[in-house]
């Protein structure tokens, strides 16, 4: 959630007026304040606010609108990171031109040493490559260090049936900033609302991933130039797909953008996104024919379709796969100036023979992680 200042004195008075224009206002009542104000999160970043303006404490309940807070010094604007609804155009933008600068350090200046003294501990209870690996030479890219768990379902304390808000109290103890991944969707809620230091979430089950989002609106924008006005296709396994969930949240926020929906029956798209982008005006299609999507759009960004999402319904799983695949006959029909985007790991939906054609960004993309999710650590720790 976003943060905003309150002052104590007027928390328990100014309550009903903030609850009614919270974006939020259920998980407001659930996760960030009630009237008791013992039950607000404070960080140490909170505390340093405290202490500077001696009467304010920071509420993660609004967007927070106000640009002059990109400043030099000023803390970041979020206490967490956990859903891609967190972010507006302003701090998007914001975001994005602190990743073009971790870009810079990442090719001049070998040596950084921003967050020398820091330690990330990584939790990740579903396999994980190029997000885990990412985190972690983002960190130490810029002097940081890390404390990693690559497989903490079987190999840490929650295999003897610890709670994962027993394992978080435990590990803030240890370290500045959490980076988690889980396989159920809501957990890295439950852990922000836990923990006393920052949480990212990597991916919890088929819920978000909005460090993906934030990379992949990040890579289109670097790719075709511009946000607004772009015609996106999503494809593949869109039901269980937190990629493609998080991206259409974010996609949201720019102006004239269509999206396309691409999957087989089994894996369509959920209401709640469609219901989501109907009402910030957003126009979406369902299509299932991939070449004219293809032909008509900026970005087709495939999926892969999971496996490990269907559970023991191997037969919805061998319905859904093999259905949809970017291969040369879908490049033929694809503007000069579009792009392939894929989250990865990818199995047979692209074929290799896609990967020399310079519209094939998704490497591109997934070497963006590494400056997106540098530019994370540096606001969450630093601020701006």
């Amino acid at each position: 959630m976003s943060s905003c200042a309150f002052s104590t004195s007027t928390l328990r008075e100014t309550l009903p007026n903030h609850e009614s224009v919270c974006k939020k206002t259920s998980e407001f009542k659930k996760n960030c304040i009630s009237a008791d104000v013992s039950h607000l999160k404070l960080t140490w970043r909170n505390s340093m606010t405290w202490k500077q303006t001696g009467s304010r404490l920071k509420c993660r309940a609004l967007d927070v609108k106000n640009t002059d807070a990109f400043l030099k010094g000023r803390l970041f604007q979020l206490d967490d990171v956990i859903e891609a609804q967190q972010f507006d155009r302003e701090i998007l933008s914001a975001i994005f031109e602190v990743a073009r600068e971790m870009e810079t350090i990442e090719k001049k200046s070998r040596g950084n040493q921003i967050l020398k003294g820091f330690l990330m501990a990584t939790l990740f209870y579903e396999p994980s490559t190029r997000t885990r690996l990412s985190f972690e030479s983002a960190m130490k890219r810029l002097g940081g260090e890390v404390l990693t768990t690559e497989n903490a379902r079987e190999f840490s304390s929650a295999a003897k049936g610890e709670t994962l808000e027993d394992t978080i109290r435990t590990v803030e103890g240890y370290s500045d900033i959490i980076v988690m991944r889980h396989f159920e969707s809501g957990a890295a809620r439950r852990a922000a609302m836990t923990a006393n230091i920052p949480v990212i979430n990597a991916g919890d089950g088929p819920g978000q991933h909005p460090t993906q989002a934030l990379l992949d609106v990040y890579t289109i924008e670097r790719e075709i130039g511009k946000l607004d006005g772009i015609k996106v296709g999503l494809v593949g396994d869109l039901a269980n797909g937190r990629t493609v969930r998080s991206l259409a949240y974010l996609l949201a926020k720019y102006n004239d953008v269509k999206i396309y929906f691409v999957s087989p029956e089994v894996v369509k798209m959920k209401d709640d996104i469609k219901d989501y982008l109907t009402s910030k005006g957003i126009k979406w299609e369902e299509s299932a024919d991939l070449m004219e999507v293809a032909s008509k759009c900026d970005v087709v960004y495939q999926t892969r379709i999971q496996r490990e999402r269907f559970g023991e319904r191997a037969d919805l799983y061998d319905e859904a796969r093999g259905k949809y695949i970017v291969n040369r006959d879908v490049l033929s029909v694809m503007q000069k100036h579009a792009v392939v985007m894929h989250p990865l790991p990818r199995l047979d939906e692209i074929t290799v023979e896609v990967d020399d054609d310079p519209r094939a960004a998704y490497f591109r993309q997934a070497k963006n992680g590494l400056f997106i999710r540098m530019a994370l650590l540096k606001l969450l720790l630093l601020g701006w």
